[in-house]
């Protein structure tokens, strides 16, 4: 097995286990839920953002290892970005995720988020390794209503 493999599968067992900013806010900016009806994921996400920097994250939910992994590594990444990175940084991740195994991404874009990429060989773990990413884009964008992987363009599901 490579190296990259391994780091990938003890990277999303750590973060399964013990995750990063797996709680609700106080009194966040705003917060939105997420579903991942064929896998089963759910997310509810709060940021509280201010003169448009993510000041703080969390999450709350339940959901498959990758699913509940992803969040937080996502929570980790965005933390301290200005809102324009970090939904750029969705768009890196969305792309990487949907090249398809051996499929070319440029890891200066995606930096320690680069662990994700291994999903990319499991298509029908995409929309579970999205969910918090569409959430999060979801929120940034003022959407009031639940976000779901079935109205998005991941192939796959779970």
């Amino acid at each position: 097995m490579s190296d990259l493999r391994d780091l990938y599968q003890e990277v999303i067992l750590d973060h399964n286990r013990k995750p990063r900013n797996f709680r609700r806010l106080e009194a966040p900016t705003c917060s939105l839920d997420g579903h991942n009806p064929l896998c089963g994921d759910r997310i509810s996400l709060d940021v509280t953002l201010e003169d448009g920097v993510i000041k703080d994250i969390g999450f709350a939910g339940s959901g498959c290892a990758i699913s509940k992994a992803s969040a937080s590594l996502m929570t980790e990444s965005v933390k301290g970005k200005r809102t324009g990175e970090a939904e750029a940084l969705f768009e890196a991740v969305h792309q990487m995720l949907l090249r398809g195994p051996g499929g070319q991404f440029d890891p200066d874009e995606v930096g320690d988020l680069e662990v994700l990429a291994g999903v990319a060989e499991y298509p029908t773990r995409i929309k579970c390794a999205m969910l918090s990413w569409h959430t999060l884009n979801g929120a940034l964008h003022g959407a009031h209503d639940a976000v779901s992987t079935e109205t998005g363009d991941e192939s796959g599901g779970s």
